[in-house]
């Protein structure tokens, strides 16, 4: 096997690279090959929400969504007795992510790029001298390759390859579960903060999914140590208050967020998606992955027009694009709502600043860039340090019944 260009990984973010490479390249369809462990429809832990971005990515790359969802044009944050309703300016689509990359694979496929399912990349190693990636996948194959591209998730080969056995940080903690849903939930994304009062840091969440069913899961910043057994009860109890029972169904896993110094690549190699950090603030990846491959897609372009195959530029590039930026920005605000010792402080301007709530709904619906809004944020800022101790005091009164807000 020889290529031009291999992925490792069939989901939105590899599907994504070579579905923008053969948009700029048509010629190079025939010359990019796609490998993934799992067969379609595969179980893909994920809360299936496609936001503004995602649906502007999957515009830019020419692909539809030609699957059932449900169109969200309302969120809920939850704390305890405490509710707010905020208005998307455009609907936020919530798909089964089993039937999304399905389709997007048969997508790629109709544009002449071949998907080898059941079938990944097990081994890889570059030949500065030759100028090219060898390959070889699960099944024995062996193959060159120009570039190599890690889309292959949170647990990426390719990625434990750049950065080696030590990894300086802990991962994101996400388990999801889809149920049948014990009531009609319209069309509203509901996000439930109340696990933070009992030492959870994140929220949990519960999505309409089309048949009648729910998509519900709770994500974990790893500002404070919590086992798998002690987020699943989490979930359980904070889910007992919506009316729905989990039982053992939920599945776990380890999800890497984005860190603008993380290394992303190396010569002829680069990592897109899930392998390249997600939004540390709310768990994102599909969007992410999306708007990954598409920076990637230009700067492979390039690197086989000029044979220049360093990919020095590429995490810079990353980090300069929009998603880049809207996740820097994520992460800084991931360690202020999460950290142990200000989560009480800043859950407070979550839950009762009303222009940081639409700031942050008109982003996720893709009608604006929450990074370029920086005067709008320190706004907020200004406008919290001022009413900081009566929101404190209203948190504290609509605090869960059952914990203090000690934790």
């Amino acid at each position: 096997m020889s290529a031009d260009v291999v992925i490792a990984g069939a989901g939105p973010a590899g599907v994504a690279t070579a579905v923008a490479l053969v948009r700029q390249e048509p010629k190079l369809a025939g010359r990019i090959v796609i490998f993934d462990r799992a067969r379609f429809p595969r179980a893909k832990p994920c809360g299936g929400g496609l936001t503004g971005h995602a649906r502007a990515a999957l515009e830019a790359l020419g692909l539809e969504v030609r699957v059932p969802f449900v169109p969200c044009d309302e969120g809920r944050i939850v704390f305890g007795r405490l509710e707010r309703e905020v208005a998307m300016q455009r609907p936020v689509d919530v798909v089964r992510r089993e039937d999304f990359d399905a389709d997007l694979v048969a997508q790629a496929r109709a544009r002449g790029i071949s998907v080898l399912e059941g079938e990944g990349v097990a081994e890889f190693s570059v030949d500065r001298r030759a100028g090219l990636v060898r390959v070889k996948t699960t099944a024995g194959r062996e193959g060159t390759a120009r570039v190599l591209v890690g889309a292959d998730g949170a647990g990426s080969r390719v990625r434990k390859a750049l950065v080696g056995d030590q990894i300086a940080c802990r991962p994101l903690r996400l388990f999801r579960a889809e149920l049948p849903a014990p009531r009609d939930l319209g069309r509203c994304m509901i996000y439930d903060f109340s696990p933070m009062a009992d030492g959870l840091r994140g929220y949990v969440w519960l999505f309409p999914v089309a048949g009648g069913r729910v998509n519900v899961g709770v994500m974990h910043y790893p500002s404070r140590r919590l086992s798998g057994g002690a987020l699943e009860d989490l979930l359980r109890r904070s889910l007992r208050r919506h009316g729905v029972e989990v039982g053992s169904a939920a599945r776990g896993w380890p999800a890497w967020a984005y860190h603008p110094r993380a290394e992303i690549a190396a010569p002829h190699v680069l990592c897109v998606g899930d392998a390249a950090g997600i939004d540390a603030l709310t768990g994102e990846g599909i969007a992410v992955g999306l708007e990954h491959g598409i920076v990637a897609a230009d700067v492979i372009v390039k690197a086989l027009h000029t044979r220049d195959f360093s990919f020095v530029g590429y995490r810079q590039a990353i980090r300069r694009s929009v998603v880049g930026r809207e996740l820097a920005l994520d992460r800084r605000l991931a360690r202020m709502l999460y950290g142990t010792s200000s989560s009480r402080l800043w859950l407070s301007l979550v839950m009762f600043d009303r222009r940081m709530q639409e700031l942050y709904a008109a982003r996720v619906s893709g009608s604006t860039v929450l990074a370029d809004r920086s005067l709008d944020l320190a706004g907020a800022l200004v406008r919290h340090v001022v009413r900081a101790p009566r929101r404190l005091r209203r948190l504290a009164e609509g605090a869960p019944a059952w914990v203090s807000l000690g934790a």
